[in-house]
């Protein structure tokens, strides 16, 4: 079968004149964007902006915690500049990861004060390193810990 595609491909790029170029298939992702969203005609231009980009198969917008989710096949940078063009100019991608992820959210870079409730920001600080003290001094009481018991 793969050798009957090999020589079809073959002969119909040799006859061509110009050779076509493969296309990459984009991959079905979820693409995340923080935008101040004010009004209904703010989240009805955005939306309808979003939706009519060609791959896009949902578009969600929470406007209490400004955000608009786009599920389907497209580029988040594509959708990021679709969104600024509504004139939206402060649009980002979703910087917010949610609280449980993080090892220290209340580090420099992590905490915001304008970050919606159950996220902190993104950030190298608030990741725990790995083999650090932290988790050698909680192994050391810990229960699966078999001598645990020698050091109290």
């Amino acid at each position: 079968m793969r050798a009957l595609d090999f020589l079809s491909d073959y002969f119909s790029n040799n006859f061509d004149v110009s050779i076509r170029k493969r296309k990459k298939h984009k991959v079905m992702q979820t693409v995340n964007i923080k935008v101040k969203i004010d009004c209904d005609g703010c989240e009805r231009k955005i939306k309808n902006a979003v939706s009519s980009m060609k791959g896009a198969k949902s578009v969600e917008v929470n406007r209490k915690m400004h955000k608009v989710t786009v599920s389907g096949y497209v580029d988040p940078k594509k959708v990021l500049k679709r969104v600024q063009s509504t004139g939206k100019k402060k649009a980002e991608l979703w910087p917010y990861v949610p609280y449980t992820m993080v090892a220290y959210p209340y580090a420099a870079g992590a905490y915001d004060k304008r970050a919606p409730a159950g996220f902190v920001r993104k950030s190298e600080q608030a990741q725990a390193q790995p083999g650090g003290t932290d988790d050698k001094l909680m192994s050391l009481f810990s229960d699966e810990n078999p001598n645990a018991c020698i050091v109290m």
